[in-house]
Formats: C-alpha cells, structure tokens, sequence
C-alpha cells in the first residue's frame, strides 16, 4: 500500500538483518524476546517483535484478536514502534499494524518520576534497551532507564497498564492528548475524580488530511492519586481540571506515592461514538486486575491460534507462521461498543444489531489474501465485517476504498471492494444480504460518487466505461484527497477488469445475466493496455495513445509497481492474457526471467534476498518480482495455468524463506495482515488465486501436516487436514494429490471441495512431476 520512504538500513544495522536469513535468530540479545516458553503453548511460538524494523511497520504491543485497541509503544517512527530506536514516547492505544503512514498512536501513556515540566514527548521519552523488553501474544513488558518497569495488557475495548516505580512520593503518569502519530486537530482532557481522566482527541490524517474523527477515552486507576494537573503547551498547571486545545499539546498529570506500595494499575477505555460509549465500554470490561486480564488475553489467543496445527517443519518455520497468523488477525478493528452502537461515515450513531460493526479496511492490499484466510479460519467475524461494509454503503451512500475510523481516507487506487465483498459472497458469508450487497456493488462498478461525497470509488469509470480503460492523466489535479486512479491509469484498468469478472461470477450466480454478460465482456478490458509492440502492459493517455516509457521495468502509471510485476493479474483470465503473451512456451519463458528461475533453483534464499526486488520501497525500475507490495503476490501461482505446476513450489517456497524470526523479518509493509496472510496460505498449500471467487490454488505445503478447525456453521465438516508426509527442501515436489481419498489432479480446490472435504493429501518427491500439467487441471478462466 502507500508507504513514505525512510533511510535504508546501513552499516552494523546492515549486518544485523544479513544475520536474520532463512528463519534465524539474532544472537546476542540482539532480538527482543518473546515470553518466557512453556512447553505445547501455540502463543510461545509467537514473536511479535518480526517487522518492527526495516519498514515492516508492525507493533510489538498488547492487543486482541481484531480489538478495538492495540496498547503499544511508541518510539518515534511514523506508525508507532521501530526497533531500531531506544526512547519510548508512550504507550498508546490506536495502532494498526503494517500500515505504510502515521495513524493512530492516540492518547500516548508514560509513567515518569520528578517534577512535572516537558510537555512535549520528544523530550520527555524514557530509554530503554531490547535486552529488558519482552512480548507475546496480549502482553507487552519493558523496563525503563528510569527504573519503572511496565507492562501492557488489553481486552476489546480497553487497554490496561501495570507500572512498578521505584519508590518516590513522585511517581508520575502523563496522559498525552495533544500528540499521536497522526495529525491531532483537537483535544479536551478532564480530570473527573481522583481515579478517573477522561479525554476526546480530534484527529485528521493517514498519508494526507482526511476528513476528522473523534475517538473518547476515559482511564480509570486503581488507586487514588495523590495530586495532579494538566498542560496546555509548553504551561504546566498543577490542581487544574480540565484543559482544551487546538493543534497544540494538551494533556494530564497523575501523582501517586510509591514509597510503600510500587505498583499502579490503569485501565482505558476507547469509544468512537461518544464519552459514554467509552465509560459503558469501560464499566463492561474493566475492573479486573492486570493478571486476570493478561491470562485472558493469552487464552484467547491460544484459542485462535489452535485454530491451525502444523506439524514438522523447522523451529524457525513455525516461529514465523504462527507469528504470521497471529498477525492476520490483528485488523480489521471492533468498531462498535459494547451497547452496538459506532458512528457510521455519515457522521452519525447507529447502532449493530445482530452484529458487531468492524472499522479500519486497507482493502487495496487485504482483498487479495487476508479476506480469504478470514474467511476460513473467522468465518463469523469475517460475515460481520461484510456486512459493516455493507453499512457504510448505506449510511455514507457509497462502498469504502480505505477507511480508518469513521472515515473514507481513498489512499490506494482501482476497485479493492468489489473482490472483497465477492469473495464473501462466493464463500456463503452474505446469506441474506446477497442482493443487497448486489447493489452496492453494482452502483459502485456502474457510476462515481457525488462530487460533494468523500469517497472517489472507481474516480475514472467514466472513461473507462467509454474507452474500455482508465487513461493515465500526468499532473491531474486531485479532485478529492487521497490517491487518484488517473495517476495510475494502467494499474487502475487491471483493477477495474479484475473486479467486473468477480461482479461477473455473482451477478450469474443471482440471475442477473445481462449484467454478467456486461461485467464479463468488461472483465475483457485489460487487453486495452496491451501493447503488442512491446508484449506488456502500457498506459494510454486520455486520447487513447500509449504513453510513458515502451520499457516495461520503467513505465508509468502503474501504482507501486512496473508492467514486468502487473502481468499476472489477470486473474479473472490467466489463459487469455497466456495467449497475448504468445502461448504456453513464451509465458513460461517470461515467468522464468520474472523470478530469475535458474538462480532460483542454485540458491532459492539467495534469489530471493539478492535477485529478486529487495527492499520495502523498490516498487518501479525493476523487471523482476517483488515479494515486498501486493500487485505480484499472485504471480507464483500463474505457473499452474502454464502447465508447469511444480514452479509454483519452488518460487512459493523460495518466498517463505523471506519471513524470518527477527525484527527485519517482515516482506515489505504488513498491510494489516496481508503478507502474514500470504505466508500462512502458501505455508498451508492452499492459495486464493482468484481473490473474489471460491477458486485455491495448490502448492506444496511448507510442513508435513496441517490440521485446520473449521466453523461447522459454514463449514459443515468442521475440519480440513492438509498433509505431504516426507515434504522437505530437497523432496517438495507433488507427485499426486488425493481430496478424501480420491484423485485430485486439478491444481485447484473450490470452497464446496473445502466444505465438503475432511482431507487433502500430496505425495511428494524429488524431481517435478506430470501432476496438474494437463490444460483441464488449470484453475479455469471466469466465464
């Protein structure tokens, strides 16, 4: 997704990511560690420290499986955390994890000792060192220079802190309104008892100015303090209640005395509707100590990740999948509070009956492997999600592109929503919302937005209803905030195609035939910006022309990508986009030069890291995958429409060694879960590889068995085992595959083979195999 560039990584930082290859462990008390182990806990394996260096833009911090708070520290890195830096701002609420611009990061939280003078956190941050830190799934702990110790837990809607001072009649803890990693347009704080602070943060901002959102907090301590205060910019007034401000540091001061008792507990709760969402909020998950919370959090934890059990596999390979999917379910976020009620893009209170509303959707980048993951493993959650898109449809009188909060932010280009909402229509999570969701859709394929409306939807549908393609328009004033597809018109093309053979399939599935038969011919238009010339994709200008560089490593109006890494998605027609290229034989061969295949196969981890694209922001200027953005993750699997299945494995395989146990082991930006997710499925062997429909892909899968746990009311079986007895890096290869026993040579599933299978088997060898070679074993071209 869109991302701001830092400075690479040079010198000893360098050589400290070089140590982290294939799955290793910076020594040395180099890495920050997970929580102590105890034997057969699936949430040891986990080490939430992986992509909190080098761009990966995670968070180390306490959270719950798609909770509405994520309590982590912040270090002075745009998103929140980097591990390469040792000053703590505090410990804020609001993270999203992976994402490549500064949001979130409100109420930041420090306990300090002394006077009361800094107000600005940049110059009150505390030192700390990874040799005194640890986190595991639900809890965080760091001992400060200052000699405090803290730790995090949260629940859904709160976030709670333990601190241990040393003992002082001082014993501070600063509540910092005015300051997150976004833009704060306004704050209010307001001490209401000698427990209780109470704020609401005004905020605008991810990547640009949005539109504003409001989220209210109100933390409650299980002490009295002693004294307090408040700040409004650089004034500190002791015994003030209540302090505002706009664009400026506003904050409270706490007092405790420690000289006996060291320990100080808070609990904050967050709403997005109002101050009483969050005090309901509050009242309904608060009052527990810290240890009853933090178990909790581990048990539920534990619970979603015994969703998946893998077997075999080195200690390396399952430290980095079950940290990747815990990842997968850090977002999207509860939305809604305890009482059902959020504020929907229309600015107003709703309330969710008969399920809770999600916020937070990075579409651009999750529609393409997170939603299908989800949609397996949270089938209930997932069907919530849907139906909270659905609702902003309805209240805001459009579909979202990438919402944060209550808001419509439109970073990212093309039709994201359209596989989103399909995929959870074609995986059976709308019953009872299909025409509806119809609809939406069909209004947002068919037409633009208001031009007083925040959202850009499909901003060039009307050229490319016209035309057949978006035109890419060089230096096109933005009409609305955020990115615009005419920037990108090549890439948005694909997109647009992309998402109307989706539409295609579930306007056939409802009897809406002339409309498939329209959205199918339209899914057709990504041969518009094929240009024989030069073999590949191209822009047109507005008067149809192609325009930009006729060198595919260096073209234009491709977003965060070249024509070399967009070839392949087509996924809605893989034959036909084989048949521009010149037939099996020519893609095979460009295939082959995309992921420098001979290489490959000399050294897999060596390619991967010094061949292929290598860095978290090298999207353009290269004529080789990237495993670091979203707009190739499919390509791996283009080989099984090639007639050369087995390729799959060996770039599939040669990805994983990418995700490491260390702070640099993240591909490129999280994106909200979308590279954790791609990690997890191609570890399974079992890939959306055409994100939208029902349609798996298969591979070899990273481990010798995995039992998967599904959720009998969409999956009546309740179970999946995936397994390749003997599956290693020399013996990767399917020989033949077997679904309940019975021959599978298709190099593909559906959901229904899903739902009604208890079993898929491989065997596997040394050499490449006629398994899933012959033309009907392809995944099939939409239509």
């Amino acid at each position: 997704m869109h991302r701001i560039p830092r400075p690479r990584l040079r010198g000893p930082a360098a050589a400290l990511a070089a140590a982290a290859l294939l799955g290793g462990v910076l020594t040395g008390g180099a890495t920050a560690e997970a929580a102590p182990r105890s034997e057969g806990r699936l949430t040891d394996l986990v080490n939430p420290f992986i992509g909190t260096q080098n761009e990966g833009n995670t968070y180390p911090g306490a959270s719950v499986p798609f909770g509405m708070v994520q309590l982590s520290p912040d270090t002075g890195h745009n998103t929140g955390y980097d591990y390469g830096e040792n000053h703590i701002r505090g410990f804020s609420s609001v993270h999203l994890s992976g994402v490549g611009c500064g949001l979130g990061g409100d109420l930041p939280t420090l306990p300090t000792t002394g006077d009361v003078t800094e107000t600005d956190y940049a110059k009150y941050a505390a030192e700390f060192s990874h040799d005194d830190e640890k986190a595991s799934p639900g809890y965080y702990r760091v001992g400060l220079g200052t000699g405090i110790e803290a730790e995090l837990t949260a629940t859904q809607r709160t976030g709670v802190q333990r601190y241990t001072f040393p003992a002082t009649d001082k014993a501070n803890v600063l509540l910092n309104a005015g300051q997150s990693l976004h833009r704060t347009l306004s704050s209010e704080v307001e001490i209401l008892d000698n427990r209780t602070v109470r704020t609401a943060i005004k905020g605008s901002g991810f990547c640009q100015d949005t539109k504003a959102y409001t989220v209210y907090t109100v933390t409650h301590f299980d002490r009295p303090f002693t004294t307090s205060g408040t700040w409004n910019g650089d004034t500190v007034t002791e015994g003030s209640k209540k302090s505002s401000a706009t664009g400026a540091r506003n904050g409270a001061w706490l007092r405790f005395d420690t000289t006996t008792d060291r320990t100080v507990e808070a609990t904050t709760a967050l709403s997005y509707v109002d101050a009483e969402g969050a005090a309901l909020n509050l009242r309904a998950e608060g009052g527990r100590s810290f240890d009853r919370v933090e178990r909790a959090a581990q048990r539920t934890w534990e619970d979603r990740l015994e969703g998946v059990k893998a077997r075999g596999g080195g200690d390396g390979l399952r430290r980095t999948f079950y940290s990747s999917l815990y990842r997968s379910f850090l977002a999207p976020n509860v939305g809604s509070d305890v009482d059902g009620r959020y504020t929907g893009w229309d600015q107003k209170t709703h309330r969710a009956k008969g399920f809770t509303y999600y916020q937070n959707w990075s579409l651009w980048d999750t529609y393409r492997t997170q939603a299908q993951l989800l949609s397996l493993l949270a089938p209930h959650e997932s069907r919530d999600m849907a139906l909270s898109v659905l609702r902003i449809d309805a209240e805001s009188g459009w579909l979202p592109k990438w919402g944060y909060g209550t808001v419509e932010t439109n970073i990212m280009t093309g039709d994201p929503v359209t596989p989103f909402l399909t995929n959870a229509y074609q995986q059976g999570l709308l019953k009872g919302y299909e025409e509806e969701a119809y609809r939406a859709l069909k209004k947002n394929a068919d037409g633009v937005p208001p031009a007083d409306s925040a959202p850009v939807g499909r901003e060039a549908n009307t050229e490319y209803l016209k035309d057949g393609f978006a035109p890419y328009v060089k230096g096109r004033p933005h009409a609305k905030p955020g990115d615009s597809d005419y920037d990108h018109g090549a890439s948005a093309t694909l997109e647009y195609a992309l998402s109307d053979g989706m539409l295609a399939e579930m306007a056939r599935d409802l009897g809406h035939d002339a409309d498939a038969a329209r959205y199918e011919s339209r899914a057709q238009n990504y041969r518009k910006i094929f240009d024989p010339s030069t073999g590949f994709f191209r822009s047109r200008d507005a008067s149809g022309a192609f325009t930009g560089p006729a060198d595919p490593a260096q073209s234009e109006g491709f977003h965060e990508g070249t024509s070399w890494q967009y070839q392949w998605m087509v996924p809605q027609d893989i034959p036909g986009m084989v048949g521009l290229i010149g037939g099996k034989d020519a893609a095979n061969r460009r295939l082959d030069s995309f992921f420098a295949y001979d290489k490959l196969l000399a050294d897999p981890a060596k390619t991967a890291r010094e061949v292929w694209v290598n860095g978290p922001y090298a999207y353009y200027n290269a004529d080789k995958y990237n495993p670091q953005n979203e707009p190739d993750l499919i390509a791996p699997y283009a080989y099984l429409s090639t007639g050369q299945p087995w390729k799959t494995t060996d770039v599939v395989h040669a990805a994983l060694t990418l995700f490491t146990n260390g702070p640099t082991g993240m591909t490129g930006n999280d994106d909200l879960g979308t590279m954790s997710a791609w990690m997890v499925l191609s570890s399974i062997g079992v890939f959306p590889v055409q994100p939208g429909t029902d349609t798996w892909g298969l591979s070899t899968p990273a481990f010798e068995r995995v039992d998967i746990t599904l959720d009998r009311r969409y999956y009546p079986r309740g179970s999946l085992t995936v397994s390749a007895p003997g599956a290693s890096d020399t013996d990767r290869y399917i020989q033949s595959a077997r679904l309940d026993g019975a021959r599978q040579s298709r190099t593909y599933l559906t959901t229904d083979d899903i739902r009604s299978a208890r079993s898929l088997s491989f065997t596997v060898g040394g050499s490449p195999s006629a398994w899933g070679t012959s033309p009907e074993d392809a995944p099939p071209a939409l239509g």
